[in-house]
């Protein structure tokens, strides 16, 4: 079986272990401008490991992980939310919701739009690599 090309075409399937929960995402192609947009499918699952030996069996190999704590923040009714990522390659605040609404976010937060990162995690740790000379390879506090 050959699997759809998900890299080529910019979307990623991703297994997210936090909190006890197992979340799998399908992540679509993104449509970069003044902000990121992307089409998420999300669902949970029992078990991060079936997850992964379901993937490998259509023929998908993990190729990226990363280690983040994450703490969410949300104002009671309003649709987005802010997250404040803590990783191995620095602390990152993203802001996700409707343009207009993160644009006002992003404002009250002290920050304009020449702040805005719309890279990815495994981008922005590859600049990282490369600044600070390190060898990449998986995204982690400490050697596993």
């Amino acid at each position: 079986m050959t699997p759809l090309r998900l890299r080529p075409e910019g979307c990623l399937l991703r297994i997210r272990e936090a909190g006890g929960r197992t979340i799998v995402t399908f992540k679509g192609k993104a449509s970069v401008g003044r902000v990121k947009s992307r089409e998420e499918i999300e669902f949970e699952a029992s078990d991060a490991d079936a997850v992964q030996r379901v993937f490998a069996g259509m023929g998908y190999e993990s190729k990226f992980v990363y280690e983040k704590y994450r703490t969410e923040y949300q104002r009671p009714g309003e649709a987005g939310v802010v997250t404040l990522d803590i990783t191995p390659i620095g602390v990152y605040a993203e802001v996700e919701g409707e343009e207009d609404w993160i644009d006002g976010v992003a404002a009250g937060l002290g920050f304009v739009e020449a702040d805005y990162i719309t890279a990815s995690y495994g981008a922005l740790y590859l600049q990282w690599c490369e600044r600070s000379g390190a060898r990449p390879g998986d995204m982690r506090f400490e050697d596993k």
